[in-house]
């Protein structure tokens, strides 16, 4: 079991990865809406994987990442994005994400990077 911290702006997607994680056995540590005060639940919660989305507003998940991994830098970030401009993909790799996986995605996609990144 890995317990998990999602950070996302939609409901329903943090609704489909809440699914995913009772399918995986996973355990939901926290759940925000933004990533405002991603850095004080990460703390809080002390996730072993934290699952962000990349577009959110007032701030992105490049700066809840680069927040998060100035932290801990051992964090396991998996970004998750509609998004598969390479540029982007790279900044988050190099800012520290775990992986990156793109939009629309299936449980098992998500299940097995948990587990790999696990």
């Amino acid at each position: 079991m890995v317990n998990v911290m999602i950070i996302d702006d939609s409901d329903a997607i943090r609704m489909v990865l809440k699914d995913i994680l009772v399918i995986g056995k996973h355990k939901l540590v926290a759940e925000l809406p933004s990533g405002i005060d991603a850095l004080d639940a990460y703390k809080k919660s002390n996730p072993d994987i934290v699952l962000l989305d990349m577009a959110m507003p007032k701030k992105d998940g490049l700066a809840v990442l680069k927040e998060i991994i100035a932290h801990n830098s051992k964090a396991k970030v998996i970004m998750i994005s509609a998004s598969d401009n390479q540029e982007t993909v790279k900044d988050c790799i190099n800012a520290g994400a775990s992986a990156y996986i793109l939009k629309p995605f299936n449980f098992q996609e998500v299940l097995n990077v948990i587990s790999r990144v696990a």
